[in-house]
């Protein structure tokens, strides 16, 4: 018989043991399900079995889950007959099969009695009396060169075990692990060795270089006139840094080698910084705070030492640090370890400042109350240079600056324009500029008038118009009769901010606009005035009321109810304006006693209810004014100020409806 037809026969019979069910598997005698037991345990045997059917299938994609399905029966069959596979079971049947001439195909075939086969019974009983003998024979015996090979191959079979997909996502995970790891120490390898940064054409690194920008000078700088005046001292400090040691005297540390300038987004502090490096005619080394830290420790302090020493060598030189508060927070226990190493390495480079060196530090901030007190302390940031939001003064002289690079119409007032924009930065003034002129290239203006600038100061302040948002007549007049109430509690409260434009249409996110403009700068504000913008907050779910009737208010006026819930707020535990409290300052609620948060949160519960209940019976009172201004504005959509009045006094408008 040749290899071929053993392997099949093997095969054959194998798959008839295989198929066998718990009954017949009782039938066999218990010497046979012994011998069954370690039959299915002779791994060798197994391996030839395995090889002979993945020889015997063509289609390779389902080989996997055929073995692994045999390879479960095995296992019953093997769990069914209460045995387990052991480790030495199939040396002792090989050394029996080579002392008795037998080929595991003869000896599967003897246990079933197969007909066609070569062994005969008695070779089964031979096998199950001389157990002992197997069990005696030595494991390291080989087959004499009588016994017939049947020329297997070895097949180690690994059950596959688990959901297909939840190897994969493993599989994957891990691969991605040792990618994110090797592609760790490869970036720090290049980072360390300098080839992550950018070189200059002779080679060294450009990390941090001096602008090249425009030289920028205080005559390019307004709406800060204080600030210019406290750094005039760094610009003369630059110029020359030795003429205020020439007599043995020496300039205070933190009066002049490090300014931190505080202040409002967008109201020209790194301007500030520009200038001053151009006043003085020196280098300016500009860096932001988040740009020092990344996901490596150690890069951020590098990166500080490194700005340090390249504003050195190019003395005399500003460095500028803009948002400092990225890098110079409070520190706490819970802060990882390299946001202190950054701020400690810059704590450092401060503490190393000479001031004959010529070097400058200014830094920027939102939020110098976050800054860390080291930072903050003398001889460090000690000096401090408000940039404060530009007043009507500076707003004018804002505007002029940037009015230079457009056409303007030679009517147009900028004080006007100027006294309407309170709160305004330089940065918004700049984009009113803009956004004025684009509006009149887009018209076809000659130049810029004053209607632009109303349009542009509108679209800030109110968002931009959206004419093509489809509501319903109802919808619309539920929004007039709200932006209604609004307006007519201002214009009817004394006290309340001066209304400058009412509109129903949507602007932004909103569904309708009530915008008021204060005739002048105002910094504080009087217990009177507090009371009318919440009488004017109010005012919209008032008039809904009157309207629909109580049970039919929108949440409409969510936004408005949260406003005036922050005022009352704030005008209880902050401006001791309680009536119940008296003038005391409760910020923090983990120092209150339970009863003192009760009483602070009923009075602000009936300063509220109180606010609407004015809005509501002022209301009542102008009626026929209140339904006069809601269709006015349902026929308008946008009335300004001076329209309102008129509306409400019954005089008509004299312009094209929408």
């Amino acid at each position: 018989m040749t290899v071929s037809d053993q392997q099949q026969q093997l095969t054959n019979n194998l798959e008839q043991l295989l198929t066998l069910n718990s009954n017949q598997l009782n039938q066999l005698p218990q010497e046979q399900q012994k011998t069954l037991v370690e039959l299915l345990s002779y791994q060798q045997l197994w391996s030839t079995y395995l090889q002979a059917l993945i020889q015997q299938h063509n289609q390779q994609d389902q080989i996997s889950e055929i073995i692994q399905q045999k390879e479960k029966q095995r296992k019953s069959i093997l769990h069914q007959l209460n045995q387990q596979p052991t480790e030495t079971n199939h040396n002792k049947i090989s050394s029996f099969l080579a002392n008795y001439n037998l080929t595991p195909n003869n000896l599967v075939s003897a246990l079933f009695n197969h007909p066609g086969s070569k062994a005969t019974i008695q070779n089964t009983e031979l096998l199950a009396a001389n157990r002992d003998a197997i069990a005696a024979i030595n494991p390291n015996s080989k087959s004499d060169s009588n016994s017939q090979n049947i020329g297997t191959i070895k097949v180690v079979v690994e059950e596959l075990r688990g959901n297909p997909l939840i190897r994969a996502i493993r599989f994957l995970a891990v691969t991605l692990v040792y990618s994110f790891i090797m592609l760790t120490l490869l970036s720090l390898v290049m980072d360390s060795s300098g080839l992550l940064k950018a070189t200059s054409p002779t080679g060294g690194p450009t990390e941090f270089k001096p602008q090249g920008q425009k030289p920028v000078t205080f005559e390019d700088v307004h709406g800060c006139d204080e600030a210019k005046e406290e750094l005039k001292e760094v610009v003369d400090f630059l110029q020359d840094p030795l003429r205020f040691a020439r007599l043995g005297g020496r300039l205070p540390r933190g009066s002049s080698d490090c300014v931190l300038l505080t202040g409002p987004p967008g109201t020209g502090k790194t301007l500030l910084a520009r200038a001053v490096a151009g006043e003085a005619g020196v280098q300016f080394f500009i860096a932001s705070g988040s740009e020092f830290d990344e996901m490596y420790v150690g890069v951020g302090a590098r990166r500080i030492r490194e700005l340090f020493a390249a504003a050195r060598k190019a003395a005399p030189a500003i460095i500028f640090i803009d948002e400092l508060d990225a890098i110079g927070g409070k520190r706490s226990p819970k802060d990882q370890h390299y946001m202190k190493q950054t701020l400690n390495q810059l704590l450092v480079e401060l503490d190393g400042f000479q001031q004959s060196e010529g070097v400058i530090l200014m830094a920027a901030t939102n939020f110098p109350a976050s800054l860390d007190k080291a930072l903050t302390r003398p001889g460090r940031f000690d000096r401090h240079v408000a940039v404060p939001l530009p007043d009507a003064r500076g707003r004018i002289q804002i505007l002029k600056h940037h009015a230079k690079n457009v056409t303007v119409d030679p009517a147009l007032d900028l004080t006007v324009v100027a006294r309407s924009t309170p709160g305004f930065s330089g940065a918004d003034l700049q984009n009113l500029v803009n956004q004025a002129a684009v509006k009149a290239s887009r018209e076809g203006a000659q130049s810029v008038r004053a209607l632009d600038f109303d349009w542009a100061r509108d679209r800030i302040m109110m968002g931009a118009e959206n004419k093509s948002y489809i509501t319903t007549a109802e919808q619309k007049k539920l929004t007039a009769y709200h932006e209604a109430g609004h307006a007519l509690v201002s214009m009817y409260t004394p006290g309340a901010t001066p209304l400058h434009k009412v509109t129903c249409l949507r602007r932004g996110h909103a569904l309708g606009v009530t915008h008021f403009l204060p005739e002048i700068d105002k910094v504080t504000q009087s217990y009177k005035e507090c009371l009318a913008r919440l009488d004017v907050g109010m005012g919209g779910r008032a008039a809904e009321e009157i309207l629909m009737g109580k049970e039919n208010v929108t949440s409409g006026a969510a936004s408005d109810i949260d406003n005036v819930t922050l005022v009352a707020t704030a005008m209880i535990r902050e401006m001791g304006f309680s009536t119940k409290l008296g003038p005391r300052a409760y910020r923090t609620d983990d120092q209150l006693a339970p009863n003192t948060l009760a009483s602070i949160d009923g009075e602000i519960q009936e300063m509220v209810e109180a606010a609407a209940s004015r809005a509501l019976n002022l209301l009542r009172s102008k009626r026929d004014e209140l339904d006069r201004l809601a269709l006015a504005l349902i026929e308008f959509e946008t009335l300004s100020a001076d329209e309102a009045w008129k509306v409400v006094k019954g005089q008509k408008l004299e312009r094209n409806t929408v």
